[in-house]
């Protein structure tokens, strides 16, 4: 980046005074210029002046973006790619019914559309970004389309988002492309202030973006006062702003609709094929709740991650999944003791829900082809839909579990990390069981605990009242809370009739805090960008402060059984006391605290650095059903450098 003091000296035949404080940012530079000489020589010297004001803003504004920083080789792309470990997914779909066969296709074809509408919001930049990456075909072209596509975009997701390209912003933007890009949350705010109460909640809502109006042109030597902010920003609904790829996505959708056979799946296919055209998710929603079918699909706008100044907008992800008969019907049994655990949950009874929503279904699937959202960085290994709370009130919320994702997750990230992280001892209780069964837990909390909340006189909810802390402090809740819930059920095992499903003797609930311990340093991996990430902080430092985890001196950690409950239990309460109370003070003192990573635990993670971080998804049977017309990027082959067999989501 070209330094104001170096303009001076590259100009030096105009008579320049520079000056700049030793610190400052070269942008901020003081530039003063001496004009002399009259007329004709003046005027000239006064448009260089101008020219040179001009000319230094661009330069501000090109300190936005990476442009001297190094960005890395070919050998160094490689090495953050092999943090995720290439995992093919194959799925048996040979019990279909042949028009489920047949949606099915069309279906993966339409998850591949949702992969362009995500890197659309995602950055503006993003997919223009994309075809000139796979134009170069030389090794370090190659090494950056590979990793560009794994976090489906410049910026490295577990890096905290910093940029591996060059040319682009050094950071994602907190805002993704939801808003315009010089918008700040003050502009945002300070202009929502000034719409109707209609227009405010269209402009908060999960499916438009914030646009600036095309400027209008103004009569020559116009000195008039500046546009209002409600003059210059729009509201365009998604079913505008993405309409081209929501109508092909709509047709693949009927098309699918069309050739199943199961009235369910039908049903959901044809409402949010309708949804994608009209803007209004609610009876697609309703009817994805109901959906009852051996092919699950999970197709749509939901997660608000990506939106880091508000968590206002919804992010476009596809799951095309095949259901588990066998193991959805084992794992139902817990939701009919969500009211029971609402009921003794560990807070103050008048934030208690005293009647939840109907029974959440619970879905146990193998994952054919995920997309978008939930195709980029760390692989989601668990989900609970939707984000309307019209929908969660009057049915509950649903919990999709992808086991063939998690237990790729288990056997090559968390048991080399146990194995590093654990004492000797303490890795004997290790186990896929305990993993899945928190997971399991995990996603079933998210519908329990404050949802409509009042916050003096106003009807709100946590989401709207803690912002941009909500997904943190969310993911850390469901996060105790399935601890707490686990608990009570082993605890309350005869009476509840689960001894079938959840085994919870001594060696059994060891073994439930002992794999928690081993899954916190792998999320911990994502980074403190990550809403797991920064809510597994929170709850490390937590327990380990009240004495549940236990360092030892050889850098290993174990669990204190007799100190790990009381502590789940009072950091559960903080938690949805945070919540129900809509305190954002409160939530972001907490995660000032503690969501951050002290150095015995640095150390920790310091020592995993040859381990993977995640696994990269190989979709075997999608691309044998639905060939792409353009492969997946890629710089490995998958198959022989697998270590090992292989809203809220969980990682």
């Amino acid at each position: 980046m070209l330094k104001a003091t170096g303009l001076c000296e590259f100009l030096g035949f105009i008579s320049l005074n520079c000056t700049s404080e030793p610190d400052a940012q070269p942008e901020r530079a003081v530039i003063m210029m001496v004009f002399w000489g009259r007329g004709a020589q003046r005027l000239f010297w006064m448009r260089t002046y101008i020219f040179l004001i001009v000319f230094l803003g661009m330069l501000a504004m090109a300190s936005n973006v990476v442009v001297g920083q190094t960005a890395p080789n070919q050998a160094q792309l490689e090495q953050m790619a092999s943090r995720f470990a290439p995992t093919p997914l194959r799925v048996d779909t040979s019990a279909l019914s042949p028009g489920d066969r047949q949606a099915l296709v069309k279906l993966i074809e339409a998850a591949r559309i949702v992969n362009d509408i995500f890197m659309e919001q995602y950055w503006s930049g993003d997919l223009a970004l994309y075809q000139r990456l796979q134009s170069d075909h030389t090794p370090l072209g190659r090494a950056r389309l590979h990793y560009f596509w794994i976090n489906k975009g410049p910026w490295s997701d577990i890096d905290e988002y910093k940029a591996f390209l060059p040319g682009v912003p050094p950071r994602k933007l907190p805002g993704s492309n939801f808003y315009p890009e010089e918008m700040t949350k003050e502009d945002f705010e300070h202009w929502v202030s000034a719409l109707t109460p209609e227009e405010q909640e269209q402009a908060k809502g999960f499916f438009t973006v914030i646009r600036r109006k095309a400027a209008q042109p103004k009569a020559k030597g116009f000195l008039g006062p500046p546009d209002k902010l409600q003059d210059i920003f729009i509201i365009v609904p998604y079913s505008e702003e993405y309409k081209e790829d929501l109508t092909r996505l709509a047709g693949l959708l009927k098309d699918a609709a069309n050739e199943t056979d199961n009235p369910s799946l039908k049903k959901f296919l044809s409402t949010r094929a309708d949804a994608f055209l009209s803007n209004d998710y609610y009876e697609s929603d309703m009817a994805w709740m109901d959906l009852d079918a051996p092919l699950d699909i999970t197709l749509g706008p939901y997660e608000t991650y990506n939106d880091e100044i508000f968590g206002y907008k919804a992010a476009f992800e596809a799951y095309i999944s095949l259901r588990d008969d066998q193991e959805s019907a084992k794992l139902s049994a817990f939701a009919k003791h969500l009211q029971e655990i609402e009921d003794n949950l560990p807070i103050d009874p008048q934030y208690r829900n005293p009647k939840l929503g109907a029974a959440a279904p619970i879905r146990v699937v193998d994952q054919i082809i995920s997309a978008g959202d939930g195709a980029h960085g760390v692989q989601t290994a668990a989900y609970n839909l939707p984000s309307d709370e019209r929908v969660v009130q009057q049915k509950g919320s649903k919990r999709v579990m992808l086991k063939n994702v998690q237990e790729a997750k288990f056997h090559s990230v968390l048991l080399p990390i146990a194995r590093k992280t654990l004492s000797k001892s303490a890795m004997l209780d290790v186990n896929f069981e305990s993993f899945f069964t928190h997971i399991l837990a995990h996603e079933l909390m998210h519908g329990l605990g404050p949802h409509q909340i009042k916050v003096g006189d106003r009807d709100t909810n946590p989401r709207k009242e803690l912002k941009e802390l909500y997904s943190a402090i969310e993911e850390a809740k469901a996060d105790v809370t399935g601890l707490f819930a686990l608990q009570y059920m082993m605890d309350h095992s005869k009476q509840m009739g689960l001894g079938n499903v959840l085994p919870s003797d001594e060696a059994a609930q060891r073994q439930l805090y002992v794999t928690f311990l081993a899954s916190a340093f792998r999320s911990l991996r994502f980074g403190l960008n990550d809403a797991h990430g920064k809510g597994m902080a929170v709850q490390f430092n937590y327990l380990m402060d009240k004495g549940g985890f236990v360092p030892h001196g050889d850098g290993t950690f174990s669990v204190d059984m007799t100190k790990i409950k009381d502590a789940v239990r009072d950091l559960d309460h903080d938690l949805l006391t945070l919540e129900a109370e809509g305190n954002y003070a409160g939530a972001k003192k907490m995660l000032d605290e503690l969501g951050v990573v002290r150095p015995i635990l640095k150390r920790a993670l310091d020592r995993l650095q040859d381990i993977p971080t995640d696994i990269e998804p190989v979709f075997v049977t999608a691309d044998q059903l639905a060939p792409a017309a353009t492969p997946a990027p890629t710089t490995r082959t998958s198959a022989k450098t697998t270590r090992s067999r292989r809203r809220s989501r969980s990682h």
